[in-house]
């Protein structure tokens, strides 16, 4: 009994992801906020839906439209409902939402799990089914909920967690009353609370740190702290590594003498997209430019975000420059590698200031098999590029990246020496090393 005891402490909890048949891929869609910020009205949301379909990114898989901050009056009704502001939204949600849909979009909606949104407007704390009702009554099916404006301990009782339970309880019991399908609940806590131990109970994503800005360094901190917790995602559930910075001109002038450089969008785009984070668009676009959207569009890497065979993400297998394991927010997990439906992806980010050679091991990958050569293609040059044997090799500009799927083409070459590809690994039936 003892023995029996002892084993079952030491066993990990295992947490499932909550599958109540939404959200079991990445979301892929348009959030205004990092374009806008509180300047969003109906005229421009419409204008951006429409922008989405010309554009084709509806038909690439972004069909969701999501409204952030600011959208409310200041102050519920004497009957404590949430009033739209109606200078920006005259027409009211519903017509909004109808709208939408004709487009081809779902429609997403925000509040808060305190006293108040981030930008002061009612937050949905001990409101939580009245204002779900709400939403789900003015047609949006996925929910935004931040982190600001918590009340005392006095009042809650309860950490970060109690908090989101509340509306998630609050979703579980409109399903439960009125049945169909619930509305996607995206976290968005900041990456408190060791939220991807949690979250997923809970909601389909998390966001896994503070908010993103359009620089490098915004970006490799959030690529390093993913590269501790990347096997938290899966089918439902998903690490929320924040909306695409991304820039038609590289450079937010209301920031300063931020941006990204046109390398920095890929690797942006494909570090997000490979460890299968959300797909928000968060650049306005009336401005985009060809070759940013030409990022945004990349089918191939999308089609790894949107695997229905595979849900789990990418995950280092060397670091690089550092050490394994160990964090450096300025340069992160260098060499990458992860499952698909049609072959092994491989990521290789560098992180360096200047062009670099990036060279591994196939076999570092344990998703490679020993003694087999693998086609090689390239997802960013939509190229096939012949067969690797053992090892990989590439040169990348200053922080651009290498996206590319291996597929097994059969045995590698007879009487390569030496046997084993990495040699110190293995040993000859007499019992000898087989050198190298």
């Amino acid at each position: 009994m003892l023995s029996s005891l002892i084993f079952l402490l030491a066993t990990p909890l295992v947490v499932q992801a909550l599958n109540n048949g939404v959200g079991r891929l990445p979301i892929m869609g348009y959030n205004a906020w990092n374009a806008f910020q509180c300047n969003v009205d109906e005229k421009l949301v419409l204008q951006t839906g429409s922008l989405m379909k010309s554009l084709g990114l509806i038909d690439v898989g972004y069909k969701q439209l999501n409204l952030d901050d600011c959208w409310a009056e200041k102050n519920r009704t004497s009957k404590g409902l949430l009033v739209p502001d109606f200078n920006k939204f005259p027409l009211g949600f519903n017509d909004l939402t109808s709208k939408l849909h004709k487009l081809g979009l779902n429609a997403g909606i925000y509040s808060d799990s305190g006293w108040f949104t981030c930008a002061g407007y009612p937050g949905s704390f001990q409101h939580e089914e009245s204002d779900l009702e709400q939403f789900i009554g003015w047609g949006f099916n996925y929910l935004k909920y931040d982190n600001c404006a918590i009340p005392y301990d006095s009042i809650t009782r309860t950490g970060i967690v109690g908090r989101y339970q509340r509306m998630a309880d609050a979703i579980t019991f409109f399903q439960m009353k009125n049945g169909g399908l619930p509305i996607i609940f995206s976290l968005c806590e900041w990456g408190w609370s060791q939220v991807w131990l949690w979250g997923k109970t809970m909601g389909q994503s998390w966001r896994i740190t503070g908010d993103i800005a359009p620089n490098w360094d915004s970006l490799a901190a959030i690529i390093d702290t993913t590269s501790f917790i990347s096997s938290h995602t899966d089918f439902f559930g998903h690490n929320d590594m924040d909306m695409k910075y991304i820039f038609s001109d590289y450079f937010c002038v209301d920031r300063g003498n931020e941006g990204l450089t046109f390398e920095e969008a890929k690797s942006h785009f494909t570090a997000w997209a490979l460890n299968k984070s959300p797909l928000l668009i968060g650049t306005n676009l009336s401005t985009i430019t060809p070759d940013i959207l030409s990022i945004l569009k990349n089918q191939e890497i999308i089609a790894i975000n949107q695997d229905p065979v595979v849900g789990t993400a990418i995950t280092p297998f060397r670091w690089g420059i550092n050490p394994d394991w160990v964090s450096n927010q300025t340069s992160p997990a260098q060499y990458w590698s992860g499952q698909s439906q049609h072959g092994i992806v491989i990521m290789l980010l560098n992180t360096q200031n200047e062009t670099a050679e990036m060279f591994f091991n196939l076999t570092e990958s344990p998703w490679i098999r020993a003694g087999r050569r693998y086609s090689v293609r390239d997802l960013w040059s939509h190229t096939d590029n012949g067969t690797a044997v053992r090892n990989f090799t590439t040169t990348l500009p200053a922080h651009g990246v290498a996206a590319l799927l291996l597929e097994d083409a059969g045995d590698e070459p007879a009487g390569i020496f030496p046997a084993c590809s990495v040699w110190w690994q293995c040993t000859d039936q007499n019992g000898t090393r087989v050198g190298g």
